[in-house]
């Protein structure tokens, strides 16, 4: 529904944010759900209130104006404020919150979330959920623009001012090499030197953590195969075409190659990693605590505990925090 010209809504406020990011209308309709028509009106009704063009048109990509680039910095105090009053109301009674928009790495998708999922539905009975799975700095990128409340990924360092984290599991990496291919009694290095490594694609964080760690090490290691599937590295390693370095968590992810496949200790400097909830700090009051609550026995069942039946020696090396 278009405002009423004259008014500064909410809603208008999100479409000039929008657009403002997009720096076009078509886009700004598209991350919204919504016409490119309703977008271009608030757009109108917005400037109408404020009494000043706050893009320039004309321009491609679009342009803030000056009064634009006031307004912008403005409007992100607003629904800033906004936000938090609607999580204060929220908090008073959780039945009460109507959406929760969560982000989820891809390798809790099939063990972890579903069960997240069903027990957050049981306890916000009116509250609607959208569910985004990606990369881990994928969805931080997600989080800082205000594109999901909360998120569960790996963390980046260097947390912002602006986040709640809410550390959730640590897991550190290992060897997946072809079944047979490696005595793990003699020198695994050397041994592994002789056969290419898989690699996990350097464009996520994952690969950039792993492809920093190999390069402190003063032996260079050769590879052949960037990839971004666990399940296509898993793969390969299983067929003998090289080896690679994971986290268990990708392990559990292709448990069907594990008869493919045997699982060393990482034969240079330990490299570990931390999942972790984030969200923005005093928005939705005590929430994220209580879902990463709610997580960390999750975590245990469905991926600690059989992780390390499957693979005694990560007991230091992957827990619950």
């Amino acid at each position: 529904m278009a405002g009423n010209p004259g008014r500064i809504t909410l809603w208008g406020i999100e479409v000039f944010i929008s657009v403002a990011d997009e720096r076009s209308i078509s886009a700004a309709a598209r991350r919204l759900g919504t016409a490119a028509s309703t977008v271009s009106q608030q757009l109108s009704n917005l400037e109408a209130a404020v009494g000043a063009p706050l893009l320039e048109r004309s321009a491609r990509p679009l342009r803030l104006t000056r009064a634009g680039e006031i307004m912008h910095r403005r409007a992100q105090t607003i629904l800033a404020e906004a936000a938090q009053a609607k999580a204060e109301l929220a908090m008073a009674d959780l039945a009460r919150l109507t959406n929760v928009r969560l982000g989820m790495i891809e390798d809790f998708e099939a063990d972890v979330t579903p069960r997240l999922l069903t027990h957050m539905a049981g306890q916000l009975t009116s509250c609607q959920f959208l569910l985004e799975t990606g990369a881990s700095h994928m969805l931080h990128d997600q989080l800082d623009a205000r594109h999901l409340d909360i998120i569960v990924a790996a963390q980046l360092g260097g947390d912002a001012t602006w986040a709640e984290v809410h550390p959730l599991m640590r897991e550190g990496f290992v060897v997946a090499a072809p079944k047979g291919q490696i005595d793990p009694t003699g020198n695994v290095l050397d041994q592994l030197g002789r056969v290419p490594l898989v690699q996990y694609t350097t464009r996520h964080y994952m690969g950039r953590l792993i492809a920093a760690h190999l390069a402190r090490h003063s032996t260079p290691i050769a590879h052949r195969f960037e990839l971004d599937s666990y399940h296509a590295i898993l793969a390969l390693v299983g067929q003998g075409s090289g080896w690679t370095i994971l986290p268990p968590l990708a392990l559990m992810r292709g448990r069907r190659f594990e008869d493919q496949i045997d699982v060393l200790p990482l034969p240079l400097a330990p490299l570990t990693r931390t999942i972790a909830l984030t969200a923005r700090k005093d928005v939705l009051g005590a929430m994220p605590g209580e879902v990463a609550a709610t997580l960390k026995p999750i975590l245990q069942e469905a991926i600690v505990t059989p992780a390390l039946a499957r693979y005694p020696f990560l007991q230091d090396a992957l827990t619950v925090l």
